[in-house]
């Protein structure tokens, strides 16, 4: 057989493979790349099918092929080898331990700084805190926005300053 008939042969039986192709990747992109892949497989081994059989077979054997491979050569490459002697670790599912003791002197410290700040920032920042909108504590307090705005931005420059990073 000729590669024209071939490539005519080919081109006529083609369009049997995209929902197969579908049906095999679940997504679409991935099954044009397949059936491209498997359009050009087909091409280069013309020489490889013999005149008279099922070329619809031999196209489903191809892009069957093509995908089993790139799944497990997708499966090899997320593999990780572990040669340490503490393999038994790795999936050993011990809880985590909570510290409520760290946490609850961070919040004693955040509270006390809160508090000890000057009761004109003080007080919009609590509002803040408790989730007020900038124009909501300002009708509440009776000042203009822009001066709630900056002096909750004042409050959280104090309170960085106040309070200890580790």
């Amino acid at each position: 057989m000729s590669a024209t008939e071939f490539n005519q042969i080919l081109v006529s039986q083609a369009d049997f493979l995209k929902p197969f192709a579908i049906n095999l990747t679940r997504d679409s992109e991935a099954a044009n790349d397949l059936f491209q892949e498997t359009l050009y497989k087909a091409l280069a081994n013309h020489e490889k099918y013999n005149a008279g059989t099922n070329i619809k077979a031999w196209l489903f054997t191809i892009m069957r092929n093509i995908f089993i491979n790139d799944y497990r050569r997708k499966a090899k490459q997320k593999t990780i080898f572990d040669n340490t002697p503490n393999d038994y670790l790795l999936n050993y599912q011990q809880p985590a331990i909570n510290n409520d003791a760290e946490s609850d002197m961070r919040l004693k410290e955040i509270t006390k700084a809160v508090d000890d700040l000057p009761e004109i920032f003080k007080v919009p920042f609590k509002l803040y805190f408790e989730g007020y909108k900038y124009n909501e504590i300002a009708e509440v307090l009776a000042e203009p926005l822009g001066t709630i705005k900056s002096r909750i931005h004042f409050a959280r420059k104090l309170l960085k300053e106040q309070i200890n990073r580790y």
